[in-house]
């Protein structure tokens, strides 16, 4: 190993000891505050807009438009709030925060990773649910989708 990424290393690693890493609960109450924001644009944008337009009960092959719709409002929710300020609506409510492993900006390809690959993998069967658990026993506080986004999710300096 050469010098320079000797040098990277430490400074990543002095880096990461300065963050104060957000435990389980906090993410938790977090999340469940963003599924009110994101159930609230959702029904009163999308089920009211499709609504008034007849448009309730149309079906995309097994889905129906409500459903695609409301999926891809949620994800544009997480997407679009992660990589402008790291945080969604609960996030900045709980002082917490998203930061890449490397203390870089976000990326596009990590958010991404972090908020539609992780998940997907999280909630594909309800048994998947559990491994959210996996964050109260990390010692960086990590969950599978952190990991698979080289995300860390840490308290806001005040």
């Amino acid at each position: 190993m050469d010098e320079q990424h000797l040098e990277q290393k430490v400074t990543i690693e002095k880096e990461e000891k300065n963050y104060r890493y957000a435990g389980f609960w906090m993410r938790f109450w977090a999340y469940l505050l963003d599924l009110v924001v994101v159930a609230s644009i959702n029904g009163i944008v999308v089920t009211s807009v499709l609504s008034m337009l007849g448009l309730s009960n149309v079906r995309i092959a097994f889905f129906s438009i409500e459903a695609v719709l409301i999926a891809f409002v949620t994800a544009l929710y997480f997407l679009l709030l992660t990589k402008k300020w790291g945080q969604t609506i609960g996030k900045k409510v709980f002082g917490i925060k998203v930061v890449h492993v490397n203390n870089k900006p976000l990326t596009w390809s990590s958010v991404i990773f972090r908020e539609v690959v992780g998940r997907y993998i999280l909630q594909v069967f309800i048994l998947t649910y559990f491994l959210y658990l996996i964050v109260a026993f990390q010692k960086k506080k990590q969950g599978l989708h952190d990991m698979v986004g080289d995300t860390y999710v840490i308290h806001e300096e005040i």
